[in-house]
Formats: structure tokens, sequence, C-alpha cells
């Protein structure tokens, strides 16, 4: 079913609309909740919470690009659930590590400056990855947005694990570099 009409049904509140969701992307769900919680049972819930979310927030939501959205809702979701789950326990997860190796990038979220500049930040960021070439928008992306495992970025695109840890560090090098230009850090 078209995204345009799975979006439709939401909108009418029909249940056909998370049934539709589910079978065209749950497996795409999955996997970004399992990446980040490494849980079977934590990531189906994940995804589940996924649909509630979705039902919930369109309306007043009318998303554009719906595997982005719920996209986004898993990863929230599972973010959540993981700092849940860990907020007495430190270090070792490929979560932490890759929000830590981000942190000395981007500029902490939480004060109110930070929020009235979140915009700028998301254009600045997204302009950033349009620019670099594919490969490396993919590192990136699959590093810090699905929060895969060195190992497992270096096996999927046939890189040495050195050279995937390398590509990441001059990328968010280069991206630190941006933002420091555009008075974001």
């Amino acid at each position: 079913m078209e995204d345009e009409k799975i979006v439709a049904l939401f909108l009418q509140r029909s249940e056909q609309a998370i049934q539709a969701a589910q079978n065209k992307y749950e497996r795409y769900c999955y996997r970004i909740a399992y990446h980040i919680l490494f849980c079977n049972e934590d990531a189906k819930e994940s995804v589940n919470d996924t649909w509630l979310s979705a039902w919930n927030g369109i309306p007043p939501h009318r998303p554009t690009i719906l595997s982005t959205f719920l996209g986004k809702l898993t990863r929230r979701i599972s973010l959540n659930k993981w700092r849940d789950a860990n907020r007495q326990k430190r270090g070792g997860g490929q979560v932490d590590l890759a929000l830590e190796e981000l942190a000395q990038c981007i500029p902490d979220m939480q004060t109110v400056e930070s929020q009235v500049d979140d915009r700028e930040l998301t254009h600045c960021i997204n302009t950033f990855l349009e620019s670099l070439p594919v490969t490396e928008r993919n590192v990136f992306v699959s590093r810090y947005w699905f929060l895969a495992s060195v190992k497992e970025i270096a096996d999927r695109f046939g890189f040495t694990e050195s050279k995937t840890k390398s590509m990441l560090f001059r990328t968010r090098k280069q991206l630190r570099a941006v933002l420091q230009e555009e008075g974001l850090i």
C-alpha cells in the first residue's frame, strides 16, 4: 500500500492504518530497535509502541515521508527504553559509544538556546550529510542513526574495522568544523 494511503487511513482513524503500516515497515522498525536494544523482546515491544505512537501522532502530524516518521518514533522509543534499562549501568554498548562519539561535535540540546537552534542544527547536519560522498554518508548514518557497530558497518561495506573507524573519525571532524563555522558549537 502507498504511504499516502496509509497516512490517509491514520487521518480517518481507521484501524487498518496500523495493520498497513505494520505490514510495510515492521522489519525496518525492528532493525532500528534491535540495533539500539540488542534484545528481541525489547525490540518487538518498541516496534509495537511505535504503532501506538503513530496512531496518537497522526493527526495532528501529517508525515510526508512515512518511513522516516516511523523510524524516528521507533528510534526515540528504543533510546528511551535503553536509557531506562541502563540508567544504573555504564559503558560497553554500541548506543552509549555512538552517542558519546557524537557528543564531542554536537552541542547539548538541553538548554533553551539549543532548543531554539534545533532547526538550524538539523538543517546544517542535513546539508553536511548531503555534501558527503554516498559511501561516507551511508557509513555515518549506519553508525549514528541506525547505531550499527563498527564491525557490522565494516562487514556491510567491505572495509576493515580500522578503515571504518578512520572514516567515522574524519567525518565527525568535518562535521565539527562545519558546526563551528556555522556558530552552532
